[in-house]
């Protein structure tokens, strides 16, 4: 009796089990994604700690693909997506870490949280 109940129930699932195999794929979204694009910024870094404090700030923001300061020139170069963010937002989260970007000031919150050695005023060294 068992074998009479449990038959059909296999067919049942056997057969959905292949339509499934041989169902046609969906189509797949195709991902145009735009070409990243670059961004440079003149910051107010003056060292090595500045320097992996922007790197690694601008690394959580939303469509930055890389972040490279160059602190002799102080000039901060940002690949990112267009589509994700733009220019603006990646100079306002710069201010935001405590630095100057290009001729925006620093929020002065996060200037003052900054080490001595980071500050502006310091030489660089």
């Amino acid at each position: 009796m068992k074998l009479l109940l449990t038959l059909p129930l296999f067919a049942l699932l056997s057969f959905s089990n292949v339509q499934a195999q041989t169902a046609p794929a969906a189509p797949t979204k195709s991902t145009s994604a735009a070409a990243p694009a670059t961004a440079q910024f003149k910051t107010s870094a003056v060292c090595d700690m500045c320097k992996t404090r922007i790197e690694k700030s601008m690394a959580y923001e939303k469509g930055v693909q890389s972040a490279v300061l160059d602190v002799p020139t102080q000039m901060l170069t940002v690949t990112y997506r267009p589509e994700k963010t733009n220019p603006a937002a990646l100079r306002s989260a710069v201010q935001k870490t405590g630095y100057d970007a290009d001729d925006q000031v620093a929020d002065a919150r996060a200037y003052n949280r900054l080490p001595d050695c980071c500050k502006k005023t310091n030489a660089v060294h």
